[in-house]
């Protein structure tokens, strides 16, 4: 996600991007010694890559950065633009480096939050092509997602009695890469016998399929297949689980995907290589780019910066504990992105106080950082903080959180990215080579994928939100016993919980403490391989706020666009 930014300044970030100078995508892939013929052109500036691009021997002699934050404030704190800039600060040192980051989706682009190409001068372009329909990637996943929805509803409808799936059980719904409340809960096959059979169902938006999870965490063509075919859709009437592969859907569900399997290549504003590919959301899966993505710029760059969703109680722990291990990764260095804002949030500031300078607040704020910084140490890590510079950040503030960073034993830097490009991140660039050559980060998981669920849940929750205690619903506990006979107790899992907060109450600010966890239900992600515990009520399927960032945005007759963030 880009800074939040006042209308005026995303007004800017439009007009950085559409103007500034951009190279063609063969340059760019010349850079990293790509042969010319491996590029699929999507017009002059995008392009798709191989993946025979991926070289296990160079991704182990790669440097992996990821960017994560503290808990955010409902706009964001700014990730994608300072792993941009991190990204071209790294290139000003004399690194080769490049970003991997995830594909925006349509929802937020035009619901609140804008899109997710970076902001000022620390921007991934063409970043209105980036923002829209880029290459495809969420059409394809999209097409694939309804495919197995038609097949289901097509075997409810003809009682295939060979597989006689059981309609009040099934789990898969449709998907559409749109914020749009009145299709959470739809009523379908209405319309006479001829139309399928009557039953409730839904939409979610795209990013929250699970066939983006498994697109996500597919290490080729082959394991994408056997992902697919083990998405878990329900039960038969007399009590058979039922998957994609039952119906024989993951043939014609991964010819749909043989473009959208392949990594994305764009540029930096200042002509340095990113890839993007994926987009799952990090409240609900893993929130980071595809394995594939991370390891083609793995393959082709010195160091590689890549970022996880939301705060690092989320994005972060996913990575780290779901993502890592199943790709085989192990990154160097951490970055934690921080704002003064948000530690102003934190320490209890209103919205409207926000942008005040309150020195109190943030020495109050400074708690969630601090857990953050803890949180990243159990894993190995001992992070670099970025404060991600706004200008109404005070000396005294910036000052304050140095300090206290320091006697923390982790090193704070001011990322002015934003405002002056990779030549803002330059010390934050040094600072994060400085770690990797100290050699003293030793990643590892926090939990043993081979622990029961409710022991995996009990070590995330009481390490990394601080939980004092866990409670099951009586359905919950009812899934526990149904997931441990199908087999689906030994994988990872990935929390969907509010990103606002440590706890599952978006109210607990700062670094709540003495507060119990509800696990309301799971849902299990078969094919992309891990269980979803779900505290509260997560929303899959967004509604628009009360003035919508589209009803700003328009384009002219020579093609000018303007109200894109």
């Amino acid at each position: 996600m880009s800074n939040a930014l006042p209308v005026k300044e995303v007004n800017i970030d439009l007009e950085i991007a559409q103007n500034a100078p951009i190279r063609h995508i063969k340059e760019i892939a010349a850079k990293l010694a790509i042969p010319e013929d491996d590029l699929e052109y999507y017009g002059k500036y995008k392009a798709k890559l191989p993946l025979s691009l991926i070289n296990e021997e160079k991704v182990n002699k790669s440097n992996l950065v990821l960017v994560t934050a503290i808990s955010p404030t409902p706009a964001g704190e700014g990730k994608t633009t300072v792993s941009i800039g991190l990204c071209d600060g790294l290139n000003k040192i004399g690194k080769k480096a490049g970003v991997a980051l995830r594909e925006p989706s349509l929802g937020p682009v035009f619901g609140i939050k804008g899109g997710a190409a970076g902001g000022g001068y620390s921007q991934v372009i063409p970043m209105v092509d980036i923002n829209l329909h880029f290459t495809g990637d969420f059409s394809a996943i999209e097409k694939a997602n309804n495919l197995l929805a038609a097949l289901i509803d097509n075997r409810i409808q003809l009682k295939n009695q060979d597989l006689d799936i059981d309609p009040r059980t099934v789990v898969w719904k449709r998907v559409m890469d749109m914020n749009d409340r009145a299709l959470r809960h739809i009523i379908i096959g209405i319309g006479g016998s001829g139309n399928g059979i009557m039953r409730e169902d839904g939409f979610n938006i795209t990013a929250a399929s699970e066939v983006m999870a498994i697109i996500c965490l597919s290490k080729d063509f082959e394991d994408l297949k056997n992902r697919l075919g083990s998405i878990f859709i329900g039960y038969t009437f007399d009590k058979k689980p039922v998957y994609a592969r039952d119906l024989n859907a993951q043939g014609a569900m991964a010819l749909l995907l043989k473009d959208a399997i392949k990594p994305n290549l764009v540029q930096t504003l200042e002509g340095n290589p990113a890839i993007i590919h994926g987009g799952p959301f990090a409240n609900i899966a893993q929130g980071t780019n595809s394995i594939i993505a991370t390891k083609t710029a793995m393959s082709l760059c010195d160091y590689v910066v890549t970022e996880a969703g939301f705060g690092a109680d989320l994005g972060a722990e996913k990575f780290l504990d779901l993502k890592c291990p199943v790709a085989g990764l192990k990154p160097k260095a951490i970055v934690l992105v921080a704002t003064i804002r948000a530690l102003r949030h934190h320490g209890g500031a209103k919205k409207e106080e926000y942008n005040t300078p309150d020195l109190g607040r943030v020495q109050k704020g400074f708690e969630n950082l601090e857990k953050h910084i803890e949180n990243c140490k159990k894993f190995g890590l001992t992070p670099v903080v970025a404060i991600n510079s706004f200008i109404s950040d005070s000396e005294a503030e910036i000052a304050y959180i140095k300090e206290r960073c320091q006697a923390l034993g982790t090193k704070a830097v001011l990322s002015q990215g934003w405002a002056k490009g990779g030549e803002g991140t330059k010390e934050l660039a040094q600072a994060v080579v400085d770690v990797i050559d100290a050699g003293g980060n030793q990643y590892h998981q926090l939990y043993d994928w081979s622990l029961s669920i409710e022991d995996k849940i009990k070590t995330v929750a009481t390490e990394i939100y601080g939980a004092s205690h866990i409670e099951y619903s009586a359905k919950a506990k009812s899934q526990l016993r149904e997931y441990a006979k199908l087999g689906f107790d030994k994988f990872p899992i990935c929390v969907a919980k509010t990103q606002k907060s440590f706890s599952d109450d978006e109210k607990k600010i700062g670094r709540p403490t003495n507060f119990t966890i509800t696990i309301r239900e799971f849902e299990v992600a078969a094919g992309a391989g891990f269980v979803v515990p779900i505290l509260g009520e997560m929303m899959r399927m967004p509604g628009l706020p009360a003035v919508p960032a589209a009803e700003g945005m328009d384009i002219d007759n020579d093609g000018n666009i303007t109200g894109l963030s």
